[in-house]
């Protein structure tokens, strides 16, 4: 499953609004980015592709709250009673009227309630976020998940990371890991930003002491010389970081803050949920190895079916061949063997003629066995014979007897049905 990665625009979207895209097959290689407008942005290469959104930092606020005891958290209890108690709690922090954000609950948010900790809620204008995806779905690129740019939690060091990007005219740098609650920070990119940020974050202080006054420092090529300008005052070293990657590093994260009015379906977030496993399955790297063991147990298994079959027609040929052989030394005329069974049973009927002993076959032989079959006192009104089978003429039977008849007749090596007020007999093999 192929996924399209799109930042949504900090402003309300437009007719000539253009989204930074990067188009992966696996989650973790970029196979195009590019900037267009929402109807010509490219549509997934598969089948089940997604179209994930990203929400920049700027437009993102992080709260951390205490949710009372209980109220529902899980994935199917967003209520309008979940809404208002988090507009309860966040109304004091919040400069906009808290009836004009979107909320958006950490993954797990129910588990780390009942843990007693608090939650994390990421806020930002709902009509922006809205009609961002509504131009998005209007263009025919609905969109399955929403993502934040960063979002709190551990840093894939294990500890603070700062991020330079925006333009050398508004350039600013995003913090995370930062502290014991390990949030999200944006600050102008000034030398005064960075020195506050580093004097102010414990686990930044730390880690510094520890790596020589030194952090993980990324920022995108336009404000990689401004950010190396500014840090190298401190030792700083600065490593590049493209849109394309921080698209695919939020695209892997668990967050989805299309909650709430913009929920998906239960369905909808199981199949898609579904898709992304599959797709890494299949299309990630560290699921090469369990890729190449199960292709090479397929072969192993393939090739001992066909090892197994070849065996079995091995066989089968032997025995279809001692057959034959059987038949052509106990009959030595038989030149050429079209069905041993029955050419078998042909010559030893002519044996029976030839030596005069009857076969089962014969009417003596079947009236024989119907007679030592049939209840007493049942007489037929006529009697039919043709080699091998034979007709008796006005034999009723009930259920019952018929049942008994046809099993002595079948251990004797006959076989009986009731035809139509007649009673056939025929022999289990012919020849």
């Amino acid at each position: 499953m192929s996924t399209l990665i799109l930042f949504l625009p900090p402003v309300r979207p437009g007719p000539a609004t253009e989204y930074s895209y990067t188009l992966t097959a696996d989650g973790h290689t970029a196979l195009r980015h590019a900037t267009a407008p929402a109807a010509l942005l490219p549509e997934p290469t598969r089948p089940g592709g997604e179209v994930v959104a990203v929400v920049p930092a700027r437009a993102l606020s992080w709260q951390r709250v205490q949710m009372p005891a209980g109220v529902p958290l899980g994935a199917g209890q967003q209520t309008p009673r979940l809404r208002s108690v988090l507009e309860g709690l966040l109304e004091d922090r919040l400069l906009d009227d808290a009836t004009q954000l979107h909320f958006a609950l950490q993954p797990g948010a129910h588990g780390t309630a009942q843990g007693g900790e608090p939650v994390w809620v990421a806020v930002c204008d709902r009509a922006w976020l809205r009609e961002n995806l509504q131009a998005l779905e209007a263009a025919g690129r609905r969109v399955s998940r929403v993502v934040p740019e960063f979002a709190p939690g551990p840093t894939a060091s294990g500890g603070p990371e700062l991020c330079a990007l925006g333009t050398p005219e508004e350039a600013f740098v995003v913090l995370t890991g930062q502290g014991a609650d390990q949030g999200v920070a944006v600050l102008p990119l000034t030398p005064m930003a960075l020195a506050l940020a580093r004097a102010g974050t414990p686990m930044a202080s730390a880690t510094a002491e520890q790596d020589g006054n030194t952090l993980p420092v990324r920022a995108e090529p336009a404000v990689a010389a401004l950010a190396e300008r500014m840090l190298n005052q401190q030792g700083q070293r600065v490593a590049l970081h493209t849109a394309s990657q921080r698209a695919l590093d939020a695209a892997r994260g668990d967050w989805d803050l299309a909650q709430f009015d913009l929920a998906s379906t239960g369905r909808t977030r199981a199949l898609r949920k579904a898709g992304s496993a599959l797709s890494a399955l299949l299309n990630a790297p560290q699921w090469r190895a369990a890729r190449w063991g199960v292709g090479l147990l397929v072969v192993a298994h393939l090739v001992g079916l066909n090892a197994w079959a070849w065996q079995e027609r091995q066989a089968l040929a032997a025995k279809q061949a001692a057959v034959r052989a059987a038949l052509t030394q106990t009959f030595p005329k038989v030149q050429v063997v079209v069905d041993a069974p029955v050419q078998m049973e042909r010559e030893l009927a002519q044996l029976r003629q030839a030596a005069g002993s009857a076969s089962a076959r014969d009417l003596e032989p079947l009236l024989a066995a119907a007679g030592a079959a049939l209840p007493d006192g049942r007489l037929p009104t006529s009697i039919e014979y043709t080699p091998g089978e034979l007709r008796l003429r006005g034999v009723t039977l009930a259920p019952d007897e018929e049942a008994a008849l046809s099993a002595r007749l079948q251990a004797a090596g006959y076989r009986a049905r009731l035809d139509d007020g007649s009673l056939v007999l025929r022999t289990e093999v012919s020849p």
